[in-house]
């Protein structure tokens, strides 16, 4: 998106959102997430919970994704006003397809994904490659490809994962994929001992996720309800992480509760002890930034590991109207 045109659509949603407020009305939206609410989902409910939203003009309602719901779908069908994404690769995809799908923030400025190990056997990434590790079908034509064409791995080293991690807590020669909140807890539960954790990110898999998506109408017929949303969310991540965060996760374990206290209270310590939303170019833009040198480069590496063809302008999959403007910093501690 041009300079110019990005400065034409920030001036008529401030214009609109003003008018919004000065009449008191609230615009309602609906915001679907792409799993079952948890603390990764923490900033947005947060804003829901403080009012965040409301003094901009919207009435949000987050609406769980889970294994039998497809929110994107919704939002192509029109029933939904925004969705979280999970990581670049379905922009590229949106944009390959031709759907007018487009990334307006992205919360996590690294994929929480994690290859863990026994302690012991694998004391750093290199290590990992004398190991047998379980990875699942989409993990393995998509992150485990770059790992393979990046770093050494092996198609013949993989087992598929059926994200049981049994076979992982009986063999110590084997690794496992996980969730940077998720796998390793369940490893500490069940297994009784603190696995090695190697983010995929700091070996380089420099793709977005949590990313908020959005439809290209909405964009050009709603700008001011994009730029509340938006901007909203970006201060709830710093309240939720930095703030006092109790009546969100009160939210959270409303609309799941099955996630427990203590899920919760690790999924916070790992986001901020790995720079998963608040790192590299967030710390001095803000949280939700996207910038077009992150995204070409990887762009760049999925096309070298053979994941995706090189046929599109990645540059169309988002845009930075509202983000990478340092919005929020002042609130963080």
């Amino acid at each position: 998106m041009s300079h110019k045109t990005k400065t034409l659509v920030a001036a008529a949603a401030t214009i609109a959102a003003t008018a919004a407020n000065a009449g008191g009305h609230l615009t309602e939206v609906k915001f679907g997430t792409n799993w079952v609410a948890q603390a990764e989902h923490g900033g947005f409910y947060q804003s829901v919970a403080d009012g965040t939203y409301e003094e901009c003009g919207l009435s949000v309602e987050i609406l769980p994704g889970g294994p039998q719901v497809n929110n994107r779908a919704l939002m192509l069908a029109g029933r939904i006003d925004f969705h979280m994404g999970g990581d670049l690769l379905q922009a590229f995809s949106a944009v390959k397809e031709g759907v007018p799908v487009v990334s307006v923030a992205a919360i996590f400025q690294k994929h929480p994904q994690v290859i863990v190990a026994h302690p012991g056997e694998a004391e750093s990434w290199d290590d990992l490659k004398d190991l047998t590790l379980l990875i699942g079908d989409n993990g393995f034509q998509s992150y485990y490809q770059w790992m393979i064409a990046a770093h050494g791995f092996t198609a013949e080293q993989r087992e598929p994962y059926t994200f049981n991690p049994a076979p992982f807590l009986a063999d110590k020669k084997k690794g496992m994929q996980g969730y940077l909140s998720s796998e390793p807890f369940l490893v500490e539960k069940e297994g009784g001992f603190t696995p090695n954790v190697f983010l995929i990110a700091d070996a380089g898999y420099s793709t977005y996720a949590t990313t908020i998506e959005t439809m290209q109408g909405t964009i050009e017929e709603r700008p001011e309800v994009v730029k509340c949303f938006v901007e909203g969310s970006i201060k709830g991540w710093y309240n939720y992480l930095y703030g006092d965060n109790a009546a969100a996760n009160a939210l959270i374990q409303e609309a799941n509760p099955e996630m427990s206290s203590d899920k919760i209270a690790y999924a916070i310590e790992k986001m901020l002890e790995n720079g998963i939303v608040d790192s590299g170019d967030a710390e001095t833009m803000g949280i939700g930034v996207i910038t077009d040198e992150k995204v070409a480069d990887f762009y760049a590496k999925m096309v070298e590991a053979g994941v995706i063809e090189d046929t599109i302008d990645p540059t169309t999959a988002y845009n930075t109207t509202w983000v990478g403007q340092g919005l929020g910093m002042d609130l963080k501690n």
